[in-house]
């Protein structure tokens, strides 16, 4: 009951629109994103095709919306073990489940939802090892842990929350479980960097479980009784780890989208271990530890009451009811205390873990929000906010906050259905904030895949410049079938051999040499737009490039705005503007998207990409009177 309830309370802020997150593509497609995702593509593949009737984005928005309905009824009944009370465990579910962070990630085609049921099952699993005789739990611990890496290697974070609940059993602490499942941590932690000596110091570790006492404190079982635990574990994570495979024999095919290209084994492991992307070391730290704890503290703010303030800068009401879940949440970790230490305990790891742990591991640069002024200008800051890659923390608070409403209800002598209706305050105050059924940003994805390639002239070679104006056109292209004369070249991707060895095999667009050489500022790019005007094929920018980039991509000195792309003067003279072609999408626009601005938000893609659907009107208005201000900086125009 708790599930099907919970889950109707995310309902709402499912985008009930085909093209829905775009990101369901990159799942759809079989693109690992981020990469060493590929239990997830099949988990998506398979659940969408159950919902035939669905499109498939809003069919696998779903799934995270029921994997997050999940994670809070897993976590429910463990807080119900512990309480004795469905009341409490129902508001500290739902508490937890509508922090806004883990609200977004429930209603969008990402795996960070489904890497939450699995920590959730993991702790499940973990509880029930420690509450019940026998070794099944543990091992069933033991492969859910493993399976994080196949699935998102942020499930590992509550790793020592399971390590915890499973060697604290109700007759005394389990030394052997603890260690084998420590081993088989590390074994996830090295298939996942691909580190061989961790994989293989976790194994050593688990079998030490050999030599360590069994339930109780047990010490003379026989030798092959002793093996079972560590033997086990170390096969289910071997098991586990299997489903990495999928990647390999996927990449035979040469499919679409294929990024990565893990065709071999030392490609494969270069995707598995992010090698393509810079993993910051634990030292020396990215930016100030102030900075990067201020990082928590300011996405902390934004989980309660994000609609009252849905930007990056704090206001009065919504940082009221931060210290409102604060207060709250003090208040549960106090009636949690006394109910029962052993998950109390637990859901303190897990926040320490979420929050602390985080920021030592991922070591990231300063938010892009944060630190104006204290930090030199020039600080090479994240590309986005991380918020989710605290969403564990969140949890854990959001847990103990709604315990903590119902306590304050009774405590105060109210009804406990009092507490409940305080512990639904972050769905009340995040609704607004965090629903992506609102228009225009429920159509601005579609809308804008369309604008671009209906705007690439006719076997168009089209740059884009990164995820927002990629995943889109790929969706559109690969499962809407749509303009697929065109190629796009995805600039960012230039610096990745295998993404250029796709231009060469698939295009002919880089010779050999070119595909083992990048040429930096944008050489590869010229490289690939040369080779295009060979082939007699169109080169064109999104509307997105910088003139700058557009210029080092060659071909003549002008650009003609056709749309939302800039095509090469291929006529001598011709305007620089194609007034039939700015008013044909001024109109289009007006057809298709709601003529009203776009929500406040943390994330200022929506507003960008909505001021760039304005760019066809306002280039026909430059082409009837001259005055460009206006779209030199927001339309890229010169």
């Amino acid at each position: 009951m708790l599930f099907v309830v919970y889950a109707l309370t995310l309902a709402p802020g499912v985008t009930f629109w085909d093209s829905g997150e775009f990101i369901a593509a990159a799942h759809a497609l079989g693109i690992p994103h981020p990469p060493g995702t590929p239990l997830f593509i099949l988990i998506a593949n398979a659940w969408a095709k159950l919902l035939f009737f669905l499109p498939y984005a809003v069919a696998t928005n779903l799934l995270s919306a029921a994997a997050t309905a999940a994670a809070a009824g897993i976590a429910a009944r463990i807080i119900q073990r512990a309480t004795g009370s469905g009341t409490v465990a129902f508001a500290a579910a739902v508490a937890a489940g509508g922090m806004s962070s883990v609200w977004l990630n429930a209603t969008e085609t990402e795996v960070y939802a489904a890497s939450l049921l699995l920590a959730m099952a993991m702790v499940g699993a973990a509880d029930r090892a420690g509450r019940e005789p026998g070794e099944r739990w543990t091992v069933l611990t033991a492969y859910l842990m493993a399976l994080a890496v196949p699935l998102h290697l942020s499930a590992l974070v509550v790793s020592p929350v399971a390590v915890l609940l499973a060697s604290h059993g109700t007759d005394g602490i389990r030394w052997r479980r603890g260690i084998v499942l420590t081993g088989t941590f590390l074994i996830a932690m090295g298939v996942g960097r691909v580190s061989w000596w961790v994989a293989g110091a976790g194994a050593v570790v688990s079998l030490a479980g050999l030599f360590a006492p069994g339930a109780g404190g047990a010490e003379r079982e026989r030798v092959l009784t002793r093996l079972a635990l560590p033997l086990g574990a170390i096969a289910v994570a071997i098991v586990a780890a299997t489903a990495l495979a999928f990647m390999y024999v996927r990449a035979q095919f040469d499919p679409g989208i294929n990024q990565g290209n893990p065709d071999s084994w030392s490609s494969l492991a270069n995707v598995i271990s992010r090698r393509q992307y810079a993993v910051s070391p634990m030292w020396p730290r990215m930016a100030p530890i102030w900075a990067q704890l201020g990082n928590v503290g300011q996405y902390a703010d934004w989980q309660v009451a994000l609609s009252t303030g849905p930007t990056v800068l704090p206001s009065i009401a919504r940082s009221l009811g931060t210290l409102l879940f604060v207060w709250l949440g003090y208040e549960g970790a106090v009636a949690h205390w006394k109910a029962d230490r052993r998950s109390w305990l637990a859901v303190l790891v897990l926040l320490l873990c979420g929050s602390l742990g985080v920021v030592a591991y991922l070591n990231m640069h300063a938010g892009p929000s944060i630190a104006y002024g204290y930090l030199p200008e020039n600080t090479i800051r994240e590309a986005r906010e991380r918020d989710y890659f605290f969403v564990f923390a969140f949890w854990a608070w959001g847990l103990w906050a709604g315990i903590g409403a119902v306590a304050m209800a009774r405590e105060y002598r109210r009804p406990a259905w009092a507490g409940v209706l305080v512990a639904l305050i972050p769905i009340v105050l995040n609704w607004r904030a965090v629903t992506r059924r609102a228009e225009p940003e429920s159509s601005l994805p579609r809308v804008v895949a369309e604008a671009l390639l209906g705007s690439a002239p006719r076997d168009g070679v089209l740059f884009v410049v990164g995820d927002n104006d990629s995943y889109p056109l790929w969706y559109a292209q690969e499962v809407l079938e749509m303009r697929t004369d065109v190629t796009v070249v995805t600039v960012p991707l230039l610096p990745t051999r295998w993404y250029r060895a796709e231009l060469s095999r698939r295009f002919d667009l880089l010779d050999s040499a070119a595909v083992e050489r990048y040429g930096r500022n944008l050489g590869t790019a010229r490289a690939v737009a040369e080779s295009a005007r060979r082939q007699g094929r169109p080169v064109a920018a999104a509307i997105t490039l910088l003139p700058a980039e557009r210029a080092r991509l060659g071909g003549g000195p002008r650009w003609v705005s056709r749309g939302f792309v800039y095509v090469e003067d291929a006529e001598p003279g011709a305007p620089p503007i194609d007034t039939a072609a700015a008013r044909h999408w001024a109109q289009w626009i007006s057809r298709r998207l709601p003529a009203r601005e776009t929500r406040d938000g943390i994330d200022p893609v929506h507003r960008y990409f909505r001021g760039l659907m304005e760019c066809p009107r306002q280039l026909a208005i430059v082409a009837r009177e001259g005055d460009s201000t206006r779209v030199d900086s927001v339309c890229n125009y010169r």
